[in-house]
């Protein structure tokens, strides 16, 4: 069975489980996605599935494209990302994988990229505290001293500095289906995961409850 779907964050909401417990829970429809490349270990060194998700126009996508989309169907498609599977001779070229390869109480990890927040200093970007604003300070906002003196007479490396904040490629592990809609390839997971509405998401099954 494939390891994950491809989906986009529609965004988060409140879920009553059976129990009358209330659980935040971010919405993520995952796929349909279609099988695009079947990789074997025999021709390409590993075993794995090449999924597409999210139509996109033809005349948007450039000929060797057409050409590798034309062999899985009439479709083609904005992402593609490959995913391990243990027995690929079980797929066919053009055939959906859908939010059914869940159940309701599993765990996954989810995979997204943050928000950018462009440039910005040590308080925003890491949560360093402010310095006084009285008796004529100079170092409120600024990050203080970076050096080291005499020795190693240079700022050591990974130091915390005002930077590019966000835009990362981040996953959180280990979150719980709460809900599926199948009708609606969506499914409902405990918790937030990283990125904006309407962003691309990954949703792996753990290596280790790989079938």
């Amino acid at each position: 069975m494939s390891r994950g779907l491809l989906g986009k964050k529609l965004g988060m909401t409140g879920f009553f489980t059976s129990e009358g417990r209330y659980v935040p829970v971010t919405v993520i429809e995952a796929g349909p996605c279609v099988v695009t490349q079947i990789k074997t270990r025999a021709t390409d060194g590993y075993d794995a599935l090449q999924l597409g998700f999210g139509q996109k126009k033809k005349i948007r996508v450039s000929k060797p494209l057409q050409g590798h989309f034309k062999k899985s169907g009439d479709q083609c498609f904005q992402y593609l990302k490959e995913f391990f599977v243990k027995n690929p001779e079980e797929y066919n070229l053009g055939q959906e994988i859908t939010v059914e390869m869940f159940n309701v109480g599993d765990r996954v990890d989810v995979v997204g990229t943050t928000k950018g927040r462009g440039f910005a200093g040590v308080i925003k970007r890491y949560g360093f505290h402010r310095g006084p604003v009285t008796h004529g300070s100079r170092n409120v906002r600024r990050p203080g001293s970076i050096g080291c003196s005499a020795w190693p007479a240079k700022v050591i490396k990974g130091k915390k500095m005002p930077g590019h904040y966000g835009n990362d490629r981040k996953t959180v592990r280990n979150l719980e289906i709460i809900d599926i809609r199948a009708e609606d390839n969506v499914i409902l997971v405990k918790g937030a995961v990283p990125g904006a509405e309407s962003g691309l998401m990954a949703v792996n099954k753990p290596k280790f409850k790989q079938d």
